[in-house]
């Protein structure tokens, strides 16, 4: 490898790190999330060069961006084993179809709304939530199994119940369980219990029951897996930055495990000359 090409690997190297570097990159990122949100007004019409001439802009600077992150890995398939670089590397490729083309106008324009989408993969914090998210979601399915339970046992009673109440409304389990689904959102879920009131009286037990199990429970078991996870995630980034108490501990706990492993040696090697 020549002197000259480590030289501008270390180049680009430091412009990626640079920190007004990557404020430029999410200003330009919220700069195209603009100018998306602009084409849809009808008093942008007339600017639709200038739009188009700014978008173009834009698409190259992604370009350039990308390429010079790519350039900064001493080899380029370390650039590809990250996750996030490769959402980038294609939201940055599906924006290069042109938009003066008639017949894939309308894909080029659904593609570069999800540039808006870049913003998660330059900002650690965006990361670490979305990661805490992602892996969250397989432990909620377990819950939202249960849920469906609930659901499913409840919509069959008030299918049962209350269906000569309202027919619309409880007629059969699928149509309950929408409008169970609406009573956990609370929306105007008190109409719905009160006509039922007025020919079974102790329906109000039916209601309360099912909010306490749904808004109350399940959603604070919700709510408690993800935190759960983003704690997970944000002591796993603070090890990785090798910042806060978690990047201590776990120094600590190497260095520990150095001296350990150091004793054992020692020791040994007084057994054997023993």
């Amino acid at each position: 490898m020549s002197t000259a090409f480590v030289s501008w690997r270390e180049r680009f190297e430091r412009l990626r790190a640079n920190k007004l570097f990557e404020t430029a990159v999410i200003a330009i990122i919220v700069v195209s999330a603009l100018l998306i949100g602009a084409k849809t007004y009808e008093e942008t019409t007339r600017f639709q060069q200038w739009l188009l001439v700014m978008d173009v802009a834009v698409t190259v600077f992604f370009l350039v961006e990308i390429l010079i992150r790519m350039a900064a890995e001493k080899r380029l398939r370390d650039f590809f084993r990250k996750g996030w670089n490769i959402f980038d590397f294609l939201i940055v490729t599906a924006s290069l179809i042109p938009l003066d083309d008639s017949e894939m106008v309308l894909l080029a324009r659904l593609l570069r709304i999800f540039r808006v989408l870049r913003l998660v993969s330059m900002i650690p914090e965006l990361r670490m939530l979305m990661a805490a998210l992602v892996k969250s979601i397989p432990r909620m399915g377990y819950v939202a199994l249960l849920m469906f339970i609930i659901f499913y046992i409840y919509a069959a009673l008030g299918s049962f119940l209350f269906a000569e109440v309202d027919d619309f409304l409880w007629g059969n389990i699928s149509i309950a369980m929408l409008t169970l689904f609406r009573i956990a959102t609370f929306e105007d879920w008190t109409d719905v219990m009160y006509a039922t009131q007025e020919v079974y009286a102790w329906s109000w037990i039916y209601y309360l029951t099912f909010i306490f199990l749904t808004a109350f429970i399940f959603l604070n078991m919700m709510i408690g897996i993800v935190l759960d996870v983003m704690q997970k995630e944000s002591v796993q980034m603070e090890i990785e930055s090798g910042e806060g108490e978690a990047a201590e501990l776990h120094g600590l706990r190497s260095d520990v495990r150095e001296l350990r492993d150091q004793l054992s040696r020692m020791e040994a090697l007084l057994e054997r000359r023993s």
